[in-house]
């Protein structure tokens, strides 16, 4: 079958479109915006990618158009697909019915930590020969793909996949979270607090998205959940038929799994019995809670907690998490994922604690998802950016002032409209030991190269 992909390199569309190609069909795509990492990896996997949506693409003759969340009404190319009356389908819905069916799915949900949770999550069943497949929001360094289908065994056999479950909007003709098609036996519930402000008015109607996931879960499944959210509390109140495992305890609780240690190296207890040590490169007690999550998932298919734990100290984590892109003139640069207010404080944060007190620390951040563009939490970018030294703002394209959401930061923060600029004032101000942290949702204008050309340049 040919299938033609609408907003192809998109995170989860391009792990759609990988895993199509693995399982045999011929598969091509477009999107408005073509660049790394996804760009890179469908190019290698032979997949043909054509820039924006003109309808002359209908030429392809595809079997069937699968539709990413990021086409709407007005598309041309879509309007062309509509009005010739020719199949198409959802993203996740073809996943399900695919790839899915009849596998047993390990989700993992959440505001943050989502994709870090889910490399982890299939890393420890890699580890374990479990051979699973998985979809990741990203490129998890063990792997270095995003998707793949793993190992299919026997009729009737549920191998484990794994998968990032998203609570945005299916597609412009399924307004339901992506994570209600995905129907797991294990459930990650990870954190859960205000995001997606162009979908969701309020954390409550996440919450109620959250249960409509709750729901899916076999009475024979299990649900992980993140003992310290009082918004999953809530969740779980409006009803609950699965067995859950909390983890995160501050204290011992029965059943409950909880880390003792720093975050860099700490033993994993159930109530009061060790079950297993992590030791590993990561820093904070994100990631060490996001560990905690990836092993109580993990137990579920068999795996032990103390060989989980011991797999986690080979975790290399993902593209574009914390992801050092190089150093230039004494000056490091590196590359984030953070966007929510939240997960750049802990970002930054993390960063800190690695460099040090000494070491200045410059955030180099633009506003780029639809909840920030909304500025919907502009007021927390000041709390977000507490730790770094000097901060910098990318304001193209918002419909408000950022000078302004910033100006409780004073001369700590510097905002410019245009790349160039950006880049200029950062290479102007940094100086040699400094730590330069790019945080972006998108490619952001290949700023990461362009910094260290620039500095290279300022060297010489």
């Amino acid at each position: 079958m040919h299938i033609h992909i609408l907003g192809i390199c998109g995170t989860f569309m391009g792990g759609v479109a990988a895993l199509a190609r693995e399982a045999g069909h011929r598969v091509t795509g477009c999107d408005a915006n073509v660049y790394p990492p996804m760009s890179d990896q469908l190019r290698a996997l032979g997949i043909d990618l054509i820039e924006g949506f003109a309808p002359e693409q209908m030429a392809l003759k595809p079997d069937l158009f699968v539709v990413g969340n990021v086409v709407s009404r007005g598309n041309p190319l879509m309007e062309a697909i509509l009005d010739a009356g020719l199949p198409y389908v959802s993203g996740p819905q073809w996943l399900a019915e695919n790839v899915l069916a009849g596998r047993h799915v390990l989700a993992v949900a959440g505001t943050h930590g989502k994709t870090t949770t889910t490399s982890m999550l299939a890393w420890i069943l890699e580890a374990a020969g479990l051979q699973p497949g998985f979809l990741v929001g990203g490129v998890p360094q063990n792997f270095g793909v995003s998707a793949r289908l793993g190992r299919l065994g026997a009729t009737g056999e549920r191998t484990p996949f794994v998968i990032e479950a998203d609570e945005y909007d299916t597609a412009f003709f399924d307004k339901r979270s992506k994570f209600v098609h995905y129907r797991p036996r294990t459930a990650i519930l990870n954190n859960l607090e205000h995001d997606h402000a162009d979908i969701f008015p309020d954390l409550a109607a996440i919450e109620t998205q959250f249960h409509h996931l709750v729901r899916t879960v076999p009475s024979q499944g299990r649900l992980v959940v993140n003992i310290r959210e009082e918004a999953l509390k809530r969740v779980l109140a409006r009803g609950c038929w699965s067995p859950v495992q909390h983890f995160g305890a501050r204290k011992e609780e029965p059943g409950a799994l909880r880390a003792r240690g720093e975050p860099h190296a700490f033993d994993v207890l159930r109530g009061s019995l060790k079950v297993g040590r992590v030791e590993w490169s990561l820093l904070g007690e994100h990631n060490q809670l996001n560990a905690l999550a990836a092993i109580a998932a993990a137990e579920h298919v068999g795996v032990a907690p103390a060989v989980a734990a011991e797999a986690l100290g080979r975790f290399e984590n993902v593209r574009r998490r914390m992801e050092l892109r190089g150093e230039a003139g004494g000056i490091k640069v590196y590359d984030d994922f953070a966007h929510h207010p939240t997960a750049i404080r802990t970002t930054v944060d993390g960063l800190r604690r690695r460099v040090g007190d000494q070491a200045r620390i410059l955030a180099v951040f633009e506003p780029r998802s639809n909840t920030m563009k909304l500025g919907t939490m502009k007021s927390q970018l000041p709390w977000a950016l507490e730790e770094a030294d000097l901060s910098f703002c990318h304001s193209g394209g918002l419909g408000w002032d950022a000078a302004e959401a910033l100006s409780p930061m004073g001369k700590q923060a510097r905002v410019y409209g245009s790349i160039p600029e950006l880049v200029d004032a950062v290479v102007r101000l940094s100086r040699p030991g400094d730590h330069v942290l790019c945080m972006s949702n998108s490619g952001f204008g290949g700023i990461h190269a362009k910094l260290l050309d620039a500095l290279a340049a300022k060297k010489a």
